[in-house]
Order: structure tokens, then C-alpha cells, then sequence
């Protein structure tokens, strides 16, 4: 009987072991991601917005995971009246970036099409309430092969199998 209760355990230890790995794996793949514009869950500037100079904000990203070889933007308002609305993507990062200069167009990355119709940045323009805007950095094991006229579906579908690490930075803006 000692046999089977101890039979009986080792399953759950897997799983607790496992589960603890996870969440060690986790935690060392958390990129930091940071604008001297806003804080994390502030008021995004107008600047940044419709109602400002449309300008993408400042990204500084650091904590980027090892083996890192490119990295990919999203931004994206989880708000949007008819669902999400994506505002910018942008992959083929150099790892080496440790930001992403106010209204800049980084060398060797790949800006696609947003939810807008538009290759680059647009800015925050909700049309009621406060928004959340979510600006991600995705840590990547190699380089995607997508065309400029790529959407958010498409880098997602791409970058699966590849993501080793990400973070976000969330601003809130409204008119």
C-alpha cells in the first residue's frame, strides 16, 4: 500500500515541479519597457495622439532575454469600440536597441499595415472614455521574413514558436 500512495504522488510532483519551472522561465524572460513620456498605467501626452503630432513616444527596453536575435513592437487599444485596434507594428528590431527614438524609423526593422490602413504609427484617438493602449516588445529567436504590407495577424502568426521574452508598458488616453 506505502508503494501505491508514493506511486500515487510522483504524478503531482511532475506537475508541481513543472509548474514551478514555468514560472521561473517566466520570470527571466520578462523584458522592461519604459518611456520618459509616460509612466506605466499614465496619461499618454497629446503629442502622442491624434490630437497631437501623431509622434510614436519614446521606448526604452532593457532586461532583453539572451539568445535575443530580433525583436518586434506592438501597440495595440483593447478598448476599441469594435474590438481591438491595432495602432503599430514593427519587427526585424535589432537586438541591440535599447530604444526606440520619439517618431523614428529604426534601421533595418519593418514597419507593417495597422488597423488604420497605414504603414507605421498612428496615434491614440478614442472616440469615448479612457483607452488603455499597450505597447509590447517581443524578444524573438531569429528574424521574421514578412513584407511591409504585413498586419498584426500575420507578425502574430509569424512569430509563433520564436517568442523568448516580452514585455509592455500600458497608457491611458482620452479626449
Amino acid at each position: 500500500m506505502k508503494h501505491k500512495s508514493f506511486l500515487l504522488l510522483i504524478p503531482a510532483l511532475f506537475v508541481a515541479l513543472g509548474a514551478r519551472l514555468n514560472a521561473q522561465e517566466l520570470s527571466n524572460t520578462m523584458i522592461r519597457v519604459t518611456s520618459p513620456a509616460f509612466n506605466q498605467a499614465e496619461r499618454i501626452p497629446q503629442k502622442y495622439t491624434c490630437d497631437g503630432s501623431n509622434a510614436n513616444p519614446t521606448l526604452q527596453i532593457s532586461d532583453i532575454p539572451e539568445g535575443t536575435r530580433s525583436l518586434a513592437v506592438m501597440v495595440d487599444d483593447p478598448d476599441a469600440p469594435m474590438g481591438n485596434f491595432n495602432h503599430w507594428i514593427m519587427w526585424n528590431i535589432s537586438p541591440d536597441i535599447m530604444e526606440i527614438s520619439e517618431n523614428s524609423t529604426l534601421p533595418g526593422a519593418i514597419t507593417g499595415i495597422n488597423d488604420a490602413g497605414k504603414n507605421g504609427y498612428v496615434g491614440p484617438c478614442p472616440p469615448l472614455g479612457t483607452h488603455r493602449y499597450i505597447f509590447r516588445v517581443i524578444a524573438l529567436n531569429g528574424e521574421l521574413d514578412l513584407p511591409e504590407t504585413a498586419r498584426k495577424a500575420d507578425l502574430e502568426n509569424a512569430m509563433q514558436g520564436k517568442i523568448i521574452g516580452e514585455g509592455e508598458l500600458i497608457g491611458k488616453y482620452s479626449r
